[in-house]
This record gives structure tokens, C-alpha cells and sequence, in this order.
């Protein structure tokens, strides 16, 4: 299990577990960020914010909440 923010560009994760309190825990599910959820890297330069596809939409993320996305690469969780 890693953070989203570690994530390589190109690779897909699956939602585990968000990390935070209710409110950004809440903002997140909203866009899509839920446990299983299929994530792809679309960006990630190592600075900045990335980049995501989840359910269809693109994302951007600042490095410090995707910290807080804790994803399993390989097969759905």
C-alpha cells in the first residue's frame, strides 16, 4: 500500500483508505475517491499537484492531500 502522491504515471491504484478528518474525508468521497475506486496517474512530476483519472474525471490534487489517498496497485481491492 502507498500514498497516491508515490504513484507513477501511467500505473493504477485502487482506493484502500482515506486518511483525514470527516469533512475532507467527505470532499474526497464526493469526487469519486472511494474504497475500490480505480485510480490512474495521468501526471505526476514529483512537485506540484498531480494529476488523476477516477471514475471518468480528471483530478488535480495538491501532493499533500493525495498523501492522505492510500492506494493498492495491481488488481481491485
Amino acid at each position: 500500500m502507498i500514498s497516491l502522491d508515490k504513484l507513477q504515471e501511467g500505473k493504477v491504484g485502487y482506493v484502500v483508505r482515506l486518511r483525514g478528518g470527516t469533512h475532507f474525508v467527505s470532499r474526497l468521497a464526493a469526487l469519486g475517491f472511494t474504497p475500490g475506486a480505480a485510480v490512474e496517474m495521468v501526471r505526476n512530476y514529483g512537485r506540484g499537484p498531480v494529476i488523476v483519472m477516477v471514475r471518468g474525471a480528471q483530478i488535480a490534487l495538491g501532493r499533500g492531500q493525495a498523501r492522505h489517498v492510500l492506494v493498492q496497485q495491481g488488481r481491485g481491492v
